[in-house]
């Protein structure tokens, strides 16, 4: 199933300047893996050591932040948008 995956200004430059890329997958976890895979570097930058999201690093479906419903295992419909949004911080 095709989704869509929409990148912040920082990580375009891994994906030749694109700010979406359109991959295969069932899952955020395989959406995100799959988008590693068309863009080098990217996953290093989205995953720790351990194979989670780093901390300063958003995902979002349908609007909705996966770390509230059920991380990388959050399912994503054909056609859905997976956006990495990275956290802002200061006051």
């Amino acid at each position: 199933m095709t989704a869509v995956v929409r990148l912040p200004s920082q990580l375009r430059p891994l994906a030749g300047g694109r700010a979406e890329l359109e991959v295969e997958g069932r899952t955020v976890g395989e959406v995100l893996a799959a988008a590693g895979g068309v863009c080098p570097g990217l996953t290093e930058r989205l995953f720790d050591d351990a194979g989670q999201l780093r901390r300063f690093v958003n995902v979002f479906v349908a609007e909705e932040d996966v770390r509230f419903h059920s991380g990388l295992d959050t399912p994503v419909a054909p056609g859905g948008v997976v956006s990495i949004v990275p956290a802002v911080a200061g006051g």
